[in-house]
């Protein structure tokens, strides 16, 4: 049992943690502030080969492994929730489904250009009347021999027999308003629960019917876009369709195996950024006399701090590492993001604490990481459901 982290794993942390500490780190309270989606800082990490860190390197990718896209997505966290969350977004659900799922002709068109950082990805899942429960999904997919009017894909459609129609709504979709494509699930089989859900690409910018509604003020991660989504008569060509019809559902349980241990990793970078900033804080605020770390309540909280980091961190490393063995990583990564997600919240919380009247305001880093770190324990499966899976594994 080796823990230490392989030289090209290290090499690649370290230099995502230079390029965060330099550029997203001193805007990152103001990208917060201004709702602003920092889209340069995005340009910036496809020069640097990150927007694709797990994808292989014949679609464009690094070629990396999921403790590789961990590592990434933990130092992001470390400074901007927002960014981390985006770039999580982009990789696990918009990205590896495509190599996951996809054929050849789909991951030349719509991998490679999400693996080089050509533009960022979408996953469309959630819908105002189905959250967790989503097998009572209203979006459709309706096929068509019709073909399709969407710009270059008449004649692919029509060899690929006709086009699907989609019609629905879908709710809190990160990316969807910078996106170049969104995965989005829908009915394609009515009554048939699971089993009848699809998966399907959707150009925003090509495909007419698509249309951002809405874009939510957040109680955090406000830099990085939650969206409504409105699919009204929406023609995209049959060659679209991800996999075959009714693959739906068991393609996202694959995927947010994988996208449970990006929110760990996530969650794992926010606490350690709170963290950080409440020891720094402890080590030079003095009170009587003396740096309030100095003093046990102080210094038993930044202690239990570091302790559940370092926790969630193994778990987390631990989970990606199943993963990238080909294991089975449902209990694992639902184990992880369970308890790195409710870890974060809880050290974000306490590092506020720390700074006193300080943590409660937007000049210091704590609060950021608080109001962030809530969505850990909602987003890619709450934690009663991580709950659920959890116990549905030990045969309860």
């Amino acid at each position: 049992m080796n823990f230490d982290l392989p030289d090209e794993h290290r090499m690649i942390r370290d230099s995502v943690r230079e390029f965060c500490e330099a550029e997203i780190a001193p805007i990152a309270q103001e990208i917060e502030d201004e709702h602003r989606f920092p889209a340069e800082i995005f340009d910036q990490l496809a020069d640097l080969d990150m927007l694709g860190v797990p994808v292989a390197d014949e679609w464009g990718g690094l070629g990396g492994d999921q403790l590789m896209y961990a590592l990434v997505t933990e130092e992001l966290g470390r400074v901007s929730g927002s960014v981390g969350l985006s770039y999580a977004a982009h990789t696990s659900l918009a990205s590896k489904p495509i190599e996951n799922f996809g054929n050849d002709e789909q991951k030349e068109r719509w991998l490679r250009p999400l693996a080089t950082g050509e533009y960022l990805g979408g996953w469309a899942l959630t819908e105002p009347g189905s959250g967790s429960d989503a097998s009572d999904m209203e979006t459709t997919a309706e096929r068509s021999s019709a073909t399709s009017h969407s710009e270059g894909d008449e004649t692919t459609a029509g060899r690929e027999g006709g086009e699907y129609v989609l019609n629905g709504t879908k709710q809190f979709i990160t990316n969807a308003s910078v996106a170049g494509s969104i995965l989005v699930k829908a009915v394609t089989e009515p009554g048939a629960g699971y089993d009848g859900i699809s998966t399907f690409i959707v150009d925003p910018e090509n495909d007419d019917g698509f249309e951002v509604t809405t874009e939510w003020d957040k109680m955090g991660l406000n830099a990085s876009p939650t969206c409504e989504i409105q699919f009204t008569d929406c023609r995209i060509p049959a060659d679209r369709l991800l996999g075959e019809e009714g693959e739906g559902w068991e393609q996202t349980k694959a995927t947010l195996d994988g996208g449970r241990i990006s929110i760990a990793a996530l969650s794992v970078g926010l606490a350690q950024g709170a963290f950080e900033a409440a020891l720094a804080y402890a080590k030079e605020r003095e009170q009587f006399d003396q740096p309030i770390g100095k003093f046990d309540a102080v210094r038993d909280m930044l202690v239990a701090m570091d302790r559940k980091i370092e926790r969630a961190r193994l778990l987390t490393h631990k989970a990606a590492t199943a993963y990238d063995n080909g294991e089975d990583v449902t209990r694992i990564s639902s184990m992880a993001k369970l308890d790195a997600s409710e870890i974060c919240r809880e050290v974000a919380e306490d590092a506020v604490q720390v700074l006193g009247g300080y943590g409660y305001t937007t000049d210091f880093a704590p609060q950021r990481f608080y109001r962030d770190a809530k969505l850990m324990e909602i987003g890619e499966g709450t934690s009663e459901i991580q709950r659920m899976v959890l116990g549905r594994e030990l045969g309860l």
